[in-house]
């Protein structure tokens, strides 16, 4: 099995490749660095559905996601972020 990958560098990867405003990664593994949970927010997302955020995160994303065993995510564009901060 793999080593994992640092949680700084799959977040890096994301800020950079997404061009994310925000970005939330949890590593839900005990620290190895095989299962994540992410929150991504980027303007990419404009006018694509899950279906299509997901694969934009995973094509992105496809080496880091190759090295681990569980990668949940959560995307959203700035303006439905923005809605779900202020409804929390």
């Amino acid at each position: 099995m793999s080593e994992g990958i640092a949680m700084e560098s799959l977040e890096e990867a994301i800020k950079t490749r997404l061009e994310a405003v925000h970005v939330e990664v949890v590593d839900i593994s005990g620290g190895c660095g095989q299962a994540f949970e992410v929150v991504i927010v980027s303007p990419n997302f404009a006018g694509k559905n899950r279906l299509m955020r997901h694969r934009l995160v995973n094509s992105a994303l496809r080496e880091e996601i190759a090295q681990i065993h569980a990668f949940t995510q959560k995307d959203y564009t700035p303006e439905e972020w923005a809605k779900l901060q202020t409804s929390s």
